[in-house]
């Protein structure tokens, strides 16, 4: 049995498992933890948990310490150099007329490793752009093609509520978001209504999915034929919150009723 926490690599990098080694850390707590080669940072984002050696999917790097002042210290330079980093690689991509976006870079604490990240419309051959790269800045270069939900997350912005992203808040993991989702809520279909700023269906479809499945249980379909007290309609449409039902006559009148079966 392992006691571990959940680390979000840098700040764009995955979220994975890391060994405490007996250490005590909180959510929030900057880490200094083993990497494939070196050093790299990440923050904490959950309570030490126990694991089983079944469980494991992979082998456990350990948290070394937690982020002293000059550790802090590093990493804040480390990001100051980002921007230089950024526009070299930018040059770069426009010389070799390659199809992709770049949309961010992150140092590894120790400097071992420079991580890009970029968009693009289908596969990339950058082969020759990490040669240039690995020259110029004397380090490992990695580049990683990212989604546009990704893309979301690291760019941040304000939602259609008016709050920060969730993804670029909260979201470990994105979920799958179906229209069916949308359609259950009885939202209009329009994807600027339905969609967030990445262009996909807004992940907060997901949120209310299971409440709503939950209400419209019992409840009729609009389009379905119903009895009431002024004899039969048709379902135009459905309030699962309200649990009522808006029913045109036959004569065309509509009145809104609840529904209590």
């Amino acid at each position: 049995m392992y006691e571990v926490i959940q680390v979000k690599l840098r700040e764009a990098g995955k979220i994975t498992y890391f060994s405490t080694g007996g250490m005590k850390f909180r959510a929030g707590d900057y880490v200094i933890v083993e990497a494939d080669r070196g050093l790299d940072y990440g923050q904490v984002l959950s309570e030490t948990e126990a694991i089983l050696d079944a469980d494991l999917e992979e082998p456990l790097k350990k948290v070394m310490r937690k982020a002293n002042p000059w550790d802090m210290t590093q990493i804040e330079k480390n990001k100051k150099k980002i921007s230089e980093v950024m526009d070299a690689c930018s040059r770069k991509i426009r010389d070799r007329k390659l199809p992709m976006k770049l949309i961010d870079a992150e140092y590894s604490f120790d400097r071992s490793k420079i991580v890009f990240y970029f968009t693009a419309e289908g596969r990339v051959d950058f082969r020759d752009l990490v040669k240039d790269l690995a020259s110029a800045f004397k380090t490992r270069i990695e580049l990683k093609q990212i989604g546009v939900r990704d893309e979301a997350k690291m760019l941040g912005g304000l939602g259609p509520c008016g709050r920060a992203l969730c993804c670029a808040t909260h979201l470990k993991d994105f979920e799958p978001v179906t229209i069916k989702m949308a359609k259950e809520q009885n939202l209009p279909l329009n994807p600027t209504k339905i969609s967030g700023l990445c262009g996909r269906l807004m992940c907060c479809l997901g949120y209310e999915y299971g409440t709503y499945k939950d209400l419209m249980k019992g409840l009729p379909r609009e389009g379905d034929t119903i009895k009431t007290p002024k004899g039969s309609g048709k379902v135009i449409s459905v309030n699962a919150l309200r649990r009522t039902v808006t029913v045109e006559l036959e004569d065309g009148t509509q009145i809104e009723m609840p529904h209590t079966k």
